[in-house]
């Protein structure tokens, strides 16, 4: 038994903990949790614990339904919304066949997997969220307007305000649980907050936003209101992205950064960009893949729509942060298309792709854009040479198909499923009548 282990063990005892709750996620990036009792981890991690993967979405068939969640002891946190005495924990687990083998459906190895084509070239990749969500009055029915808790705009501060109280809540929950929170504030929208997250490697980072996601709702719920991730709950008002700094380490130094180069940014990085640019269209679905996604990217309320880099320009869907001076090592690139409410394991491995294969091969970045692209026509962006993201989930679907770079990421089985659920999705969608279509033909047809 390794260290980790014997510390988990040792923890679990001095602290009366009862239940260990073992959390693994779906395809589409639902937590899943097994609740284990101390006395079985031992077992747990020399064997992994069985469960039958037939019913967890995109996982296995029937006849090879037999599956094991070995926990890792590196991911150990106590519960803190579970009480001090007889309390609880998590460790995420990676997903395995019964003879060890990875499954190829965890979407934890498939990240694993990105990460070790990384490595392998030398990287470490790092990434820092900007999380965003609504706080909503409890009590929604379908048909009605969901009611945020307050009225609130962009960096206001109000005083007793149930907004502020919930993120300290929520920050204080995060940090107890060894999640390290940089910034906070209210966001746009009404009820609309952020909460960023401090950078990690990406698959510690992937975890912490599964973790995030919990926090948030059980503070709500604490609070007696509700915490949605919904890319776009208001049509009038701006969506929840996850708006995600990056970059790439080779050891200790940053690989993005070059002393002297335009926005101190090196070859790796501007290669990087060019790769996330190049495949952006393709990786859409997995970054944005809601039908409700395609309301937040072309809705407005600064969501990008157009395949742009820029450095302070907002309506790119790439951006260089302002470099600091004596701060090489905080030289990053920020993507802004992703969803809040996307399956972060996957999201990261498909962007991870498509920037190292802009390295591997040798793309050439396209000229910044300072203009604000949303007010340019469309003839003035055909002719800058300015794509854009798909319009649609079916859009978005029908250009993954074709992707290489995408289904050699996912691995067959994951691509697959994915491209299965997404299609049904769709589907339905498709086939409801709107209130739009009521409220604006059913008096006049």
């Amino acid at each position: 038994m390794d260290r980790q282990q014997e510390f988990v063990l040792r923890t679990i005892e001095e602290r009366d903990i009862r239940f260990v709750r073992l959390w693994f996620t779906d395809i589409l990036g639902t937590l899943k949790s097994v609740a284990v009792a101390p006395a079985e981890l031992e077992g747990a991690f020399a064997e992994g614990i069985g469960f039958d993967g037939s019913v967890i979405e995109g996982f296995a068939r029937v006849y090879e339904a037999d599956m094991l969640a070995k926990p890792d002891p590196g991911t150990f946190q106590v519960l803190p919304w579970r009480g001090e005495s007889n309390g609880t924990a998590r460790m995420f687990c990676d997903i395995t066949q019964p003879d060890g083998t990875p499954s190829m459906a965890d979407p934890r190895h498939v990240l694993q997997r990105a990460l070790a084509k990384a490595s392998d070239m030398g990287f470490t990749f790092y990434t820092h969220p900007e999380i965003e969500f609504f706080l909503l009055e409890q009590g929604w029915r379908p048909g009605e307007r969901p009611q945020p808790i307050d009225t609130s705009g962009y960096f206001d501060h109000t005083p007793h305000g149930s907004s502020a109280d919930f993120r300290r809540a929520a920050i204080t929950m995060l940090e107890t649980m060894g999640i390290s929170v940089e910034f906070s504030h209210h966001e746009a929208g009404p009820g609309q907050n952020e909460i960023d997250l401090r950078y990690a490697d990406a698959l510690t980072t992937a975890d912490n936003i599964m973790t995030f996601r919990t926090v948030v709702k059980e503070v709500a719920l604490e609070q007696g209101i509700y915490a949605s991730f919904m890319p776009k709950v208001f049509a009038e008002h701006p969506g929840s992205g996850m708006h995600t700094h990056m970059s790439l380490f080779e050891g200790d130094t940053n690989a993005f950064h070059e002393p002297g180069a335009p926005y101190q940014l090196s070859k790796v990085g501007r290669q990087f960009i060019a790769g996330l640019l190049r495949h952006g269209r393709e990786t859409a679905a997995v970054t944005n893949q809601w039908v409700n996604s395609y309301k937040r990217l072309w809705g407005g309320g600064e969501a990008p729509s157009y395949l742009t880099w820029g450095h302070n320009n907002r309506s790119a869907l790439v951006r260089v942060p302002m470099y600091k001076p004596e701060k090489g090592q905080s030289t990053r690139v920020e993507l802004r298309s992703i969803d809040t409410a996307c399956n972060p394991y996957l999201t990261f491995a498909v962007l991870l792709a498509a920037g190292l294969k802009g390295i591997e091969e040798g793309y050439d970045l396209p000229p910044e854009t300072e203009d604000d692209v949303w007010s340019l026509t469309d003839a003035e962006r055909r002719a800058m040479g300015i794509g854009s993201l798909p319009a649609s989930l079916a859009e978005a679907i029908e250009v993954m198909e074709d992707s290489e770079l995408v289904a050699e990421t996912l691995g067959e089985h994951t691509f697959d499923f994915f491209l299965r659920n997404k299609r049904a999705e769709w589907a339905d969608y498709r086939n409801q009548v709107t209130a739009f279509e009521l409220e604006r033909y059913l008096p006049s047809l």
